[in-house]
């Protein structure tokens, strides 16, 4: 089995972890589980296709938000679709508004 899918394998079982032992109420919950369970559909039909990978994170980590609790977690899920080649992209902040 390709390394890669087992380490994506071992990110997602953590963060499906860490999410289900979360107690207090998170918005979008069942987005990031549903993100979850459709990557583990991915992982079974092989390698899986780079922006379905890159679309998933951005919900999942969205979903998380800035929540400490899930953010090894979301961080170790981001590793291990960087091996598929989705390249990481740095969140800009704050532009000021052109007029």
């Amino acid at each position: 089995m390709d390394p890669r899918l087992l380490t994506l394998r071992s990110a997602v079982d953590r963060l499906r972890r860490d999410l289900r032992n979360y107690p207090a109420t998170l918005a979008d919950r069942e987005i990031a589980e549903r993100e979850l369970v459709a990557l583990d559909g991915v992982l079974a039909t092989g390698v899986p296709d780079t922006a379905a990978l890159g679309q998933a994170l951005l919900l999942i980590a969205a979903a998380a938000g800035s929540v400490s609790a899930l953010a090894a977690g979301v961080h170790q899920l981001r590793q291990a679709i960087e091996l598929f080649g989705v390249p990481h992209q740095p969140v800009q902040r704050g532009r000021p508004a052109t007029r």
